[in-house]
């Protein structure tokens, strides 16, 4: 079966809601790392946890934060 590409939409929204990586630190107290992660081709490496609280932080539900290619 062929493992489909999972494409992070973190970046985008929080450029469309105005969040810096520095604000999304202080308002979830992830590492910046993982919000690094989040945002470029490694989400798929992000617990479920911490995408919850990265959601929260940007107003949204997990699946928001990535699509399928």
């Amino acid at each position: 079966k062929e493992c489909n590409m999972i494409k992070s939409n973190v970046q985008k929204l929080m450029e469309e809601k105005g969040v810096t990586i520095r604000g999304m630190i202080e308002k979830t107290g992830l590492a910046d790392v993982t919000i690094l992660r989040a945002r470029r081709g490694q989400i798929a490496k992000c617990r479920l946890e911490t995408l919850e609280i990265i959601a929260k932080c940007l107003n949204g539900n997990i699946k928001d934060l990535f699509e399928e290619d």
